[in-house]
Order: structure tokens, then sequence, then C-alpha cells
């Protein structure tokens, strides 16, 4: 079973940009999205044997996340239903036979942190929905988490420690979710991989010098362990400040 995640930044850029050919290469069983930036009716884009389900902000041309599956789920569900947080698009939720899959743009804190205090509130009524989730079956979260966790996750930590997604506070919360029993795939198979990103600012060739950072995620329920086959950065596809991200189950 293959799963992709990635951060499109603007969905419709992204089009002019040869997504339909990637996304036909890349042949996944599910391929989930962020930051679709779309509004309602700016954009028809489906795909033989798949079927779609959007989550648009309120807000036009902002935010937003998308799933692309070729199996059937039991239930679809938008948001996590706290009404503070469910106005922004930022979470999907398919559930399967045998477990859950999110998909999450988690908010990001923006410069000088101005949203950091909101991004905190946001971490919690999250791990709160994943935890109710995870005790029914288990969960796998994917999506642009707005937060390197450990040093080896971006190219300059020592000047970007207060930085809005590498300040303790948002790593913190990240530790939180993987005590709460959940397996960053990447590194379970690449635990000591340097130099492995999926985000570059736009700014001073930061791509072609792999200045970048690693934001974009695939986690699973502890217990879903002997099923991890593999897990991927495809930093070789462009399109997005932003590359895409797989995750192989058995």
């Amino acid at each position: 079973m293959k799963f992709i995640s990635w951060n499109v930044n603007g969905l419709r850029a992204v089009c002019g940009k040869g997504f339909n050919d990637i996304f036909a290469s890349l042949d996944a069983d599910f391929f989930c999205l962020q930051e679709t930036k779309l509004s309602p009716g700016a954009l028809e884009l489906e795909f033989e044997g798949y079927k779609s389900y959007w989550n648009l902000a309120d807000r036009k041309g902002y935010s937003g996340t998308a799933i692309y599956t070729r199996h059937e789920p039991l239930n679809v569900t938008y948001g996590i239903g706290v009404d503070e947080h469910d106005h922004e698009g930022r979470v999907i939720t398919l559930e399967m036979d045998d477990y859950f899959l999110v998909t999450v743009y988690t908010p990001n804190s923006q410069g000088e942190l101005a949203r950091l205090p909101y991004r905190m509130v946001w971490e919690e009524a999250f791990r709160d929905y994943i935890a109710k989730l995870d005790a029914v079956k288990p969960v796998i979260i994917c999506g642009d988490m707005n937060v390197a966790h450990k040093e080896i996750d971006l190219k300059n930590p020592k000047t970007n420690t207060r930085n809005a997604g590498f300040t303790d506070e948002e790593r913190g919360e990240f530790s939180k979710l993987l005590e709460q029993g959940f397996i960053d795939t990447f590194r379970a198979i690449h635990p000591d991989l340097e130099e492995a990103y999926t985000w570059w600012s736009y700014r001073a060739r930061a791509r072609e010098k792999n200045v970048g950072w690693r934001i974009d995620y695939f986690l699973i329920s502890s217990r879903l362990a002997p099923r991890l086959a593999d897990a991927n950065i495809r930093a070789d596809i462009l399109g997005s400040d932003h590359c895409p991200v797989e995750l192989y189950l058995k």
C-alpha cells in the first residue's frame, strides 16, 4: 500500500508545472495534499480510478487539504470537531477498515512567532483528536506539520532556534504526539540520514544548495510498526517549495 503526501503550495500553480504527470507517475493508493489554496469551484481535478475529498478554508485561496484515494472509505470527517480550529481547511480524516488516515496542514507560527500562542492551542486540540481516533483503531498521520523535530532535520539549527518551525515549544508539542504512541516513519527507516529535507525557501537558491527543513511527515501508530515497509522523501520532484513524502505499508 503506497501513500503520498505533498504540500503543493497552490494546486492551480502546480497543475501548470506537470502535476497530472507527477500524480500518474507516483501511482499511489492514497495521495494527500496540503495548502491547496482553492476557492469553491476554482478547479475541477479528478483522476480515473480515484475518489477525492476536499476541505477548503473559509478564507478564499488560503490553506486547504485534499485526499485522492483508490479505496472507498467507511467514513470521511472534515476538521477536528472544534469550531475554533475548523475554518481553515486543515484536516481530513478517512476511516478505512483497519486504520484512520489523517492529512493535516498544521498552522504556521509566522514571522516574529505572531501565531505561536494559537499554534499551541491547536496542537493540544489536534493531539486530543488523534488520541480519540487511536483508541478506536490505528492512525496514519501525514502532512505539513510545520516543525523540524530535531537538529538533524534542518540545515542551520543554531540560527533558527527562535524561528517559526524550530522553537522549543513547537518541537516539544511534536514530541508529545510521538510519546502518545506514534512513529516518525522516515526516521524509523533512516535514523541518521542527514540533509534530508522536504521544504526549501524560495530565497537565495536554497533548494539548489539544499538549505532546507524536514517539516513534512508520515506518522503511524506504533502498533502499525510491523507493517512499515519503507518511507522516503522525493526531493527529485519539483513544482512546489515542498517535495512529496511517501510511505509504504505491507
